[in-house]
């Protein structure tokens, strides 16, 4: 059978090698060799030689690294040392060199070998529902607050950190953290721990954030805050960002008590000797110049300047923007502004994900041969068989693909999803052969436009009903709406009327 490669096959084909594209990476990710670093312990010796998360470590001390066990070896062979010893790491992005008796403060694993992103169902971890006691939340408060526990969570170098708002269809809303790897004490601790923020000048502090120091921050203002340059440097670009921080009298006299006391810097007149030091829950997260002009004066408003550097121009841009978005939030609400209560508290073991995943795996592999099978038995024919494998095999392919470029999480109502979304496909393409193959006086083209304006209709009503769910259980039962919604949209629009060209071609 020689099928004519019509457009609409053309565009699912396109599509279908765009999704690979999207799960496996160009170049495909599981022809690359080494770990990669999944954090970072900050204020370390590593973070301060400027080793990151997400970058591949490829050798350590010129011998190769394939994966986490080569990486671990290596190390197990030189630590602990009972003196200082050097240690050069070759990363992705650069070669970096340590003097220590331990090995580096990173955490490392294996190389992802496709960009499907999965949720703590299957790769295990810890899971919180939070809402404010004795407060009902809104939207803009719960995003807030989500940025004010982000930040923490990232002081703390904790990494693969979901957090996200969702309601339930009371209207109530709350706040959903999921952090792979932790145990549910761990995250109950960072949770319910409200925290402080202090600016110090040396051993002294002048402010702390909150209402009490802190009269207003400058944001979405460009006369008060804003990146105020871009210049080319050494490896790519040097953005130069700057927000106006106005303290409160009793903050404004504090600070000048302290700065009154100072010299100015002998390497930088510009500055004085002493820098202002920001801590959250006790940890340094930034460090600022404080300004000549500034020495002994009452002043009620500061300016802060910082920056952020990347390889491309909008990179840099993007860098400068978030640490001055993260400064802005430390300083508005450097606790945390509520009293926090855990509604719910999970823990996944992520034994408990690969044996689950493994069983999907085998149970759709057996679906899609039963699939196969009762459709040979119905219609006495190899070949509407083979169309049918490889339509739901490519639905399935396409919307990981989307999945994956989107970055959504997949979980078990995820999976769910997916699977009642490959269902659905296989009942349409039954109506599609059935539809072809009456012994009516329509034209294969019209039987199958009746079929196709069944299927629309089916799909109509299945968005309808999947739409409550988005809001349903606080949004624990989102992931199933998304990936069903997608999966079906995908088959609408692009495998259905593939699959109805390849069955007309056929019958032709």
């Amino acid at each position: 059978m020689k099928i004519k490669l019509t457009w609409k096959i053309w565009l699912f084909i396109i599509v279908l090698i765009f999704a690979l594209i999207s799960i496996f990476g160009l170049p495909p990710s599981f022809f690359q060799k080494g770990a990669v670093i999944i954090s970072v312990e900050s204020n370390s010796t590593a973070f301060n030689e400027g080793l990151r998360q997400g970058q591949i470590i490829v050798s350590i001390d010129g011998e190769t690294v394939n994966n986490l066990a080569d990486f671990s070896s290596i190390l197990q062979q030189k630590f602990p040392a009972s003196e200082n010893v050097k240690t050069i790491i070759t990363t992705t992005s650069g070669e970096y060199t340590f003097f220590s008796k331990n090995p580096p403060e990173i955490i490392v694993s294996d190389i992802e070998k496709t960009n499907i992103k999965t949720g703590l169902d299957l790769s295990g971890g810890s899971r919180a529902l939070v809402k404010a006691q004795e407060k009902s939340l809104s939207i803009s408060e719960v995003n807030d607050l989500i940025a004010v526990i982000d930040n923490r969570l990232n002081v703390y170098g904790i990494s693969d950190v979901k957090i996200a708002p969702v309601s339930d269809l009371a209207g109530n809303n709350y706040m959903l953290v999921e952090i792979a790897r932790a145990t549910p004490k761990d995250l109950e601790t960072l949770i319910s721990q409200q925290g402080k923020f202090e600016a110090k000048i040396g051993n002294e502090t002048a402010f702390i954030g909150g209402e009490r120091d802190i009269a207003s921050v400058c944001r979405n203002d460009a006369t008060c805050a804003g990146i105020e340059s871009c210049t080319p440097a050494e490896g790519g670009y040097f953005c130069n960002f700057r927000f106006v921080v106005y303290l409160s009298e009793d903050a404004a006299r504090r600070h000048a008590g302290i700065t009154s006391n100072l010299t100015v810097n002998e390497t930088n007149p510009q500055y004085l000797s002493k820098t202002l030091d920001l801590y959250l829950d006790d940890k340094l997260v930034d460090t600022l110049l404080i300004s000549k002009g500034l020495q002994g004066r009452v002043t009620t408003q500061i300016q802060i300047q910082g920056s952020g550097s990347a390889a491309v121009k909008a990179d840099a841009i993007k860098s400068a923007e978030e640490s001055m978005h993260k400064l802005q939030t430390i300083l508005i609400t450097g606790s945390l502004p509520y009293k926090l209560e855990i509604v719910k508290l999970d823990t996944i073991s992520p034994l408990l994900g690969k044996e689950f995943l493994d069983l999907i795996f085998l149970a759709g592999g057996a679906a899609l041969l039963s699939i196969a099978l009762t459709v040979f038995i119905r219609y006495r024919r190899i070949k509407p068989s083979l169309i049918v494998m490889f339509t739901c095999v490519s639905e399935l392919i396409i919307t990981l693909g989307v999945a994956s470029f989107i970055d959504w999480n997949l979980d078990l109502p995820s999976i769910a999803g997916i699977l009642a979304a490959i269902g659905t496909g296989v009942d349409d393409q039954i109506v599609i052969l059935d539809e072809s193959r009456q012994g009516t006086s329509l034209s294969i083209s019209q039987r199958l436009k009746r079929a196709f304006a069944i299927i629309v209709g089916a799909y109509s009503t299945v968005v309808v009903s999947l739409l409550p769910l988005l809001w349903a259980g606080a949004g624990l039962l989102k992931g199933f709406a998304i990936t069903t919604l997608i999966g079906i949209t995908i088959g609408v629009f692009i495998t259905r009327p593939a699959f109805m060209d390849m069955i007309k071609r056929m019958e032709e």
